[in-house]
């Protein structure tokens, strides 16, 4: 009796490459908008390593009444200055949580952001924006931007909600450098962590100046 060998099925083989679609989307995001999200990541990722331990800015023995106003003052500049990143961070938690407690302001701000990003900071230069086949001008887009800034700003709860949230936060922040004693504190004059969460704000220039470099022969 002779056996039959079994047939042999067809084994498909996928290799590792990312299908197109994914692969157009990343091709398609501006250089400039990842070099200031890599440079905005890397600034407070070195930012939040100066910041000074929790346990110590909430170490509760080394709380006590200020003598006088001039000593309460004395105490926030000096805490201030060791703990400026941990301040920094309460402040933005606290805006962080009132948006949150608003959805409609945070959603108003994060659209009014993207707006300002993809229409006028990192638009493309190689040709003018067209929408429902209007073309509009650098100049015609920058003044829509202003004037939908304006109207998010001063017709809605946006302004409400930033300003309530960074009194709060600033009261909270008097409050602990006043009643804080930094007598146990090692204070040192040359801290670079002022240079810290906001020197990030000056890359978009240098970003524009770069990309557009090709472009003048």
């Amino acid at each position: 009796m002779v056996s039959s060998n079994p047939p042999v099925l067809p084994v498909s083989t996928t290799t590792g490459t990312q299908p197109p679609i994914v692969t157009a989307v990343m091709e398609s995001q501006p250089p400039a908008v990842r070099a200031l999200a890599n440079r905005v990541t890397e600034t407070v990722r070195n930012s939040l390593s100066r910041s000074r331990p929790w346990s110590e800015l909430l170490d509760r023995s080394a709380f006590s009444k200020p003598d006088s106003i001039s000593d309460a003052a004395s105490r926030f500049r000096k805490n201030s200055s060791y703990f400026r990143v941990n301040y920094v961070c309460i402040v933005a938690l606290i805006i962080g949580f009132s948006l949150l407690a608003h959805p409609l302001s945070l959603v108003l701000l994060i659209c009014l952001a993207a707006s300002w990003i993809r229409l006028y900071l990192f638009r493309p230069t190689d040709g003018p924006l067209i929408l429902f086949g209007r073309t509009f001008s650098d100049l015609e887009i920058l003044g829509g931007l202003t004037l939908s800034t304006i109207a998010v700003i001063f017709f809605t709860s946006v302004l409400s909600v930033l300003i309530s949230s960074l009194m709060i936060g600033a009261a909270t922040v008097c409050v602990h450098g006043a009643f804080r004693s930094p007598d146990d504190l090692f204070l040192d004059e040359q801290d670079p962590a002022a240079v810290g969460f906001l020197s990030f704000i000056g890359v978009p220039t240098t970003i524009a100046s770069v990309t557009s470099a090709p472009s003048a022969v």
